[in-house]
């Protein structure tokens, strides 16, 4: 599942009330059918983080095999199953094991995201919010964690929550993609239809912000302004302050989103 928006959206907030981070202010979360309140094991063993600043989210004065096998030693796992779930933690990574010794200070951008992602993965969780895994490092490298991710997805039957800003990489990694604004979810459906067929006027906006090899088949949507405060938020709709389409309902009636093409759901009075 990806979760594009601007920064200031909401994005990562919506990744810590599914991790159980925050509680949110109404609604539930369930995981498996149950409510997270329920779930005592839900933070060490069913859902784990991979977060964007690798810089911040390792320690700098443990060695990588240490922050690796840091969620076991918390589970009380025995030391010689410790260190074998390490390595082969390190070696799903694709991590060499001459790196585990060095502090993430003596570790590439890459190599220090890969010990993130082995730290997520070392207690096999069910569940990874991926917080912009991949946006503080180069080009190349993007792609190599992208596909290495992609395969473990695959090996481990894992269910991300791939949060990004950058719609080309949610467009490559996710089966499913929900567009975030002003913290309200506008539009939501399989990632082909919203690349092919953007209904909202905000994702319209956010995939013309994508450079493109082609200009002339380019989605063209105007930029007005910035994401509001949600501390004061527009109302009616969040976006109509921005949105070239805004109609008098807009700035009075907030949208429900409402399944407007088959499994396609937009918040848009455009649509209702």
């Amino acid at each position: 599942m990806g979760l594009v928006g601007e920064s200031g959206s909401g994005k990562t907030t919506l990744g810590r009330i599914f991790l159980g981070l925050i509680t949110p202010t109404w609604g539930e979360v369930t995981f498996e059918g149950k409510n997270l309140i329920e779930l005592r094991n839900y933070h060490r063993l069913e859902a784990q983080a991979v977060f964007q600043d690798p810089d911040s989210s390792l320690d700098p004065m443990m060695q990588a095999k240490d922050i690796i096998a840091e969620p076991l030693l918390n589970l009380g796992i025995p030391n010689d199953e410790v260190e074998a779930r390490v390595l082969e933690a390190a070696g799903r990574v694709k991590l060499s094991q001459e790196l585990l010794s060095r502090y993430p200070f003596e570790l590439s951008g890459g190599q220090k995201q890969r010990v993130g992602i082995g730290r997520a993965l070392i207690s096999r969780p069910k569940f990874i919010v991926l917080d912009e895994p991949t946006s503080a490092l180069d080009v190349s490298i993007q792609a190599q964690l992208l596909n290495l991710l992609v395969e473990l997805q695959s090996e481990f039957s894992l269910t991300y929550l791939f949060i990004s800003h950058n719609v080309s990489v949610v467009n490559y990694i996710s089966d499913r993609v929900s567009v975030i604004y002003a913290g309200q979810i506008v539009e939501t459906s399989p990632v082909e239809n919203i690349i092919a067929n953007p209904l909202h006027p905000y994702t319209r906006m956010l995939l013309a912000s994508v450079p493109y090899p082609e200009p002339s088949k380019k989605i063209q949507a105007k930029d007005f302004g910035e994401v509001p405060s949600l501390l004061n938020p527009p109302s009616g709709c969040r976006f109509n302050p921005r949105c070239q389409y805004a109609m008098n309902v807009c700035v009075t009636n907030r949208p429900i989103i409402k399944e407007c093409e088959k499994d396609h759901y937009v918040a848009c009075h455009l649509y209702h």
